[in-house]
Formats: C-alpha cells, sequence, structure tokens
C-alpha cells in the first residue's frame, strides 16, 4: 500500500469513527453539504464528470477545527441529492506533508484530474514559513487517485513581483485545444493579484502573466481564483483577504466577489470593470464554478467566514456548502439563482395571497426549520417591513430581515439567532414597482436569502435552540403580501434520491 493510501485510509477511519455521533446534533443541516464529520472549508475540484457532479472539499478528518488539508469529497447526480464518497487525497509526500490546499478538476482522456496546492511550513511563523507547489492526482473513476510521480507541476514561482512563498488554490480550464490555469498570490508588498499559466498537457505548464492585480482597497492577498466565460463576458471571481470596511461593504474578516471584463489570451492580461461582492451576508467564502452539460455555469461556496464562531464544533463538526447557485450576466452584474432541482425536495406547499395588516402577523403553518418561503411583499403605506425567522419568544431567539422603504436598504440582523453570533449585514436594495421579492432558505443552522430574483444574496449561520421554529411578518404602516408560498424541504445529504421522500439515512 503506498504511503498515499495508507494516509487516506487513515483519513477515512476518523471520519467513520465519529459520524454516527455527529449526526445526531440538532444543528446538521439537510440539505446543504457538510462533512460526516470534523472540519470542512472551501469546496474544491467542482466538477461535472461521466454525467455527475462531483464537489469536493477541504477537510482536516481529524478534529473539528483547520489542520493537515486532505479532501473530502461528495457526489451528486443533481445537485440536491449528495452522496458521501471516501477521501480523495491526502497529505502524504514531503512536497504536501502539511496539507492538500485548495484547487480544481478537469477531465482530460476519460480521467479526473485534480490539481491542487502542495503546502508545508518551513518555520514557526505561518505568515513567512512556508512553501506552496502545485501538483496534479489522477483518477480512472472519480473516486480513487493516485498522485503524479513528477509532483510538483509547478515549482518555483516565476520572476518579477511575485510572492514566492503565497502561491496557492490553482483553478484549471480548458480555452481551444490548450489547458489554462489562474492561482491565488500577492506582490512581494502585499497587494492581491493572479497569475496565469498555460500548459498543453496539464503536466508542462509555462507562466503567461499576471492576469490581474489589485488596487487601492483590494486586499493583500487573493485567494481561490476563478476565471470563466459567461454570457458573452469573462469573469474573474475570487476572494481577497485584507480589504477594509467601506460603509455598508467589507465587514467580513475576508470578501468574495467579482470582476467583469475580458481575458487577452494571447497576453494574458485581464482588462476588467469594478470589483462587486457574491453575497451580502456573514457567511460565503472561497466560491468556485463550475460548467455543467446544459451548459450552466454553477457556483458553490464555503458557507462559513475565518475566525468565526461555530458552536457545531462542540459537537465534532465544522463548516458547510452553500446551496449550488446559478449564474447569470445581466446589466453588468452577476444574478445568482439556486438551482432548479432544490425544487424536488419541496413538501406539502402552504400558500397565501393578498393578505394586508400592519404591525405583526403569522401565517399559520408558516415555520419550521428546514423550508422554503417564496414571498413577494407590497411596501404599500409602510417605511420599514420584514420578518423574523427561527423565532422563540420566550428564549429571545429571532433572526431578523427587515427593509427600510427610506433608505432603500435590505438588513440581516443575527443578534439574537441563538448560539455564538451577531452583528448586521446590509445592502441596498430597490423595490420593482413597490414590491420586494424574496426567495429564503432555512435549514437547521443556516439561512440564504435571494433578493428579487438573485439580484443580491445574504447568508448566514445561525445556532438558534431546536424549539426556535416560529415565523413572523411585521410592518409599520400597511404593507401586502401578494403572494407567499412555504415548502417543508426534505434531507438530501448522504441520503439516496430514491430514499429522500422517506427520509432514512
Amino acid at each position: 500500500m503506498t504511503q498515499h493510501k495508507q494516509a487516506v485510509e487513515k483519513a477515512i477511519k476518523s471520519i467513520n469513527q465519529a459520524k454516527e455521533e455527529v449526526s445526531k446534533n440538532h444543528w446538521r443541516l439537510n440539505y446543504h453539504v457538510a462533512s460526516p464529520a470534523y472540519w470542512i472549508n472551501d469546496p474544491n475540484g467542482f466538477s461535472y464528470y461521466k454525467g455527475e457532479y462531483h464537489l469536493f472539499y477541504q477537510h482536516h478528518p481529524f478534529t473539528p477545527q483547520w489542520g493537515p488539508m486532505h479532501w473530502g469529497h461528495v457526489k451528486s447526480k443533481d445537485l440536491t441529492h449528495w452522496e458521501h464518497l471516501p477521501v480523495a487525497i491526502a497529505p502524504s509526500e514531503d512536497y504536501d506533508r502539511d496539507g492538500c490546499f485548495s484547487g480544481s478538476a478537469i477531465e482530460k482522456d476519460g480521467k479526473l484530474y485534480l490539481m491542487y496546492t502542495g503546502h508545508k511550513w518551513t518555520g514557526d511563523n505561518h505568515d513567512t514559513d512556508l512553501e506552496q507547489v502545485q501538483c496534479l492526482a489522477i483518477s480512472e473513476d472519480g473516486i480513487n487517485f493516485e498522485k503524479l510521480t513528477n509532483n510538483p507541476v509547478i515549482g518555483a514561482a516565476p520572476e518579477g513581483d511575485i510572492h514566492p512563498n503565497h502561491i496557492r488554490d490553482p483553478k484549471v480550464w480548458k480555452h481551444g485545444d490548450e489547458y489554462y490555469c489562474v492561482i491565488g498570490n500577492k506582490t512581494k508588498n502585499e497587494v492581491g493579484q493572479v497569475l496565469l499559466y498555460r500548459s498543453a498537457d496539464l503536466l508542462e505548464w509555462e507562466f503567461l502573466n499576471v492576469a490581474a492585480k489589485g488596487e487601492g482597497n483590494f486586499g493583500y492577498m487573493w485567494e481561490c481564483p476563478d476565471i470563466f466565460h459567461l454570457d458573452g463576458q469573462d469573469v474573474l471571481m475570487m476572494s481577497p483577504q485584507g480589504m477594509k470596511p467601506e460603509g455598508h461593504l467589507y465587514h467580513n474578516l475576508h470578501q468574495s466577489g467579482y470582476v467583469v471584463g475580458e481575458l487577452d489570451y494571447e497576453s494574458g492580461k485581464l482588462g476588467h470593470g469594478a470589483f462587486q461582492l457574491l453575497d451580502y451576508g456573514f457567511d460565503f467564502y472561497a466560491p468556485q464554478t463550475t460548467v455543467d452539460e446544459k451548459g450552466r455555469r454553477v457556483m458553490v461556496a464555503w458557507m462559513a467566514m475565518w475566525e468565526s464562531d461555530m458552536p457545531e464544533q462542540e459537537f465534532e463538526w465544522a463548516g458547510a456548502m452553500t446551496l449550488p447557485r446559478q449564474l447569470f450576466i445581466k446589466n453588468g452584474q452577476i444574478i445568482s439563482k439556486p438551482m432548479p432541482e432544490v425544487e424536488t425536495l419541496r413538501e406539502g406547499l402552504t400558500e397565501y395571497e393578498h393578505v394586508s395588516f400592519e404591525g405583526d402577523h403569522v401565517f399559520k403553518d408558516v415555520s419550521g426549520d428546514s423550508l422554503e418561503i417564496d414571498v413577494i411583499i407590497e411596501a404599500k403605506e409602510a417605511t420599514r417591513f420584514g420578518l423574523k425567522m427561527r423565532m422563540n419568544e420566550e428564549l429571545g431567539e429571532e433572526t431578523v430581515l427587515s427593509y427600510d422603504c427610506n433608505e432603500e436598504f435590505l438588513t440581516l440582523d443575527r443578534n439574537k439567532s441563538g448560539k455564538g453570533l451577531d452583528g448586521t449585514r446590509r445592502t441596498p436594495v430597490k423595490l420593482h414597482d413597490n414590491e420586494l421579492h424574496l426567495r429564503i432558505f432555512i435549514d437547521t443552522s443556516s439561512i440564504e436569502v435571494f433578493v428579487n430574483d438573485g439580484e443580491k444574496v445574504m447568508t448566514t449561520r445561525i445556532y438558534p435552540d431546536p424549539t426556535s421554529t416560529g415565523i413572523e411578518f411585521f410592518a409599520d404602516g400597511l404593507i401586502s403580501v401578494k403572494k407567499l408560498k412555504k415548502w417543508a424541504l426534505g434531507k438530501s445529504v448522504g441520503v439516496s434520491p430514491i430514499a429522500a421522500s422517506g427520509l432514512t439515512e
């Protein structure tokens, strides 16, 4: 048995010993991907291979804290029902002894190639004492992976104003007859940038250029870059570290967003417009996209944030993935919507139309901890309105989504959401014909709010008491709930599609 196979087996054994106890935790999510046990962060290797979606993730399979990174693995036929698979890659060689950091996947000659960053510490200072190189692991079946014997495929950093140690998170794609990859980096003076490489065969890589670099308040390191073509334009998506707050923007520790422009494949330079956020909530980082057989551009991100409280760690797990979201470009901005396949989880429709009120209002049978709400609210005479979710008056728990008609801001408030977390996030939102359209996905420890058909999204983890299931609408003047639909959503992670309706593990 190879060193790598031994390392994978050790990780699998650790997870199997813990997963049954972890599954009993009341905050375990029903329809969001999380590992069966222990820590996860960035999505990796998101790909469509042999008729199935494969999603890998950064994983420490021994504790619920960040540690030497492995790649966990799930797959799905429909982006909704996910099956847990064995750990795909584990630290085992000198070049990745302290972690198989983030990367991506691509199919070539019927095989699935994972391109990842091999990481090792060279001293005690984790900001300066490190080496990062780019490596490949290859699979014939999409499940069992072997590392390339002549790794790394990209060793030392290129010459120029390129930090030699912080060089990670390769995202690979094919354009024409050649392969390209973009890698996160920073300058020697701590300015975030991305590097572009080209290859004929995924094995030999040529450095082309610094594709894009930050100016002004654009962070000291760009992590997890992704370049793709969408609706006639090129998009660079990345996660800048170190952006400073500006008004209502950039209040998370690190941000995730994009620029729209055009990549010149000859010069390796990306001309682009201004940076825009992908999500205006608390818990969204390191998004990665893939394209499926229908040509849809699908994105998923880590539904957590660095240095944030994670109360689930007490129960031997930490971190989860967002719902997969389909991306579009409209008026130079990315619109993100839940994949339509999530609708297969719907059970038991409750529906209301044209209900007008002021003050507080509770709709019968609109409550729960695993549900979807689709609501259109006409502001009428109100200056402020919204809804409280995961409510329990006795415990004083609620997560509040409120719209201010005068300021034209939507606010997500988790100051009373339960254990561990607090704060508010705000984003400007304009009413359409004096109406606000919200599509809200509530899971046992998360909320995702899609605003006006995906113009804005706000994502947060919350940790309420399991009895906090109330939902209450409020308005400080007359509003009309023009349409309200609510469905319970079934469990879909770790459940086969056939068994999903019975909610059996």
